[in-house]
């Protein structure tokens, strides 16, 4: 990781922000003309600059701050998988998505929909399925989520790592 900051302050929160988010980050922000936040930046450059958000670090004020400062981009990091989302066939939950994409449109920041299928984080029922049965429930899960979330979801990881 390599870190260029015009103060110390930026330097801490770039590390706040790896503390709690996954991958590298590389920020340059050395002229005077540099955007104040990490969002303004990629915004200068065409680009975007998201993390994903966990429903349960909602009530941290430190991360919610960092949260609504830095990024214009918010992924769910498990409340749209299909555990959380169908926990039992055809009974949907949407709770804690909602909370992440509420908060994330009253800061005008775009949401990107993670996963409407995975092979990991099925519910127990959806493990027993198979064939054309499976097929319908897959077809049935994805329809509705992402029809729940129109309007609300930018872009969609639709099949996470679908093969082995």
């Amino acid at each position: 990781m390599k870190l260029t900051a015009t103060s110390v302050s930026r330097a801490a929160l770039v590390t706040a922000l790896v503390a709690t988010t996954a991958g590298a980050v590389v920020l340059s922000a050395t002229s005077a003309s540099a955007a104040t936040t990490l969002g303004a930046s990629a915004a200068q450059t065409g680009r975007y600059f998201g993390t994903a958000v966990a429903a349960g670090r909602l009530g941290d004020s430190t991360y919610v701050g960092i949260l609504n400062r830095e990024f214009d981009m918010v992924t769910a990091e498990n409340e749209m998988k299909i555990d959380a989302t169908e926990p039992n066939q055809n009974q949907f939950s949407y709770g804690n998505a909602d909370r992440i994409v509420n908060l994330a449109r009253s800061q005008g920041k775009r949401v990107r929909g993670h996963t409407l299928a995975w092979h990991s984080q099925q519910p127990a029922w959806m493990q027993r399925l198979e064939g054309s049965a499976l097929r319908s429930a897959m077809l049935n899960h994805v329809t509705k989520v992402a029809q729940y979330y129109a309007g609300k979801i930018y872009a969609w990881d639709v099949v996470n790592e679908a093969f082995e």
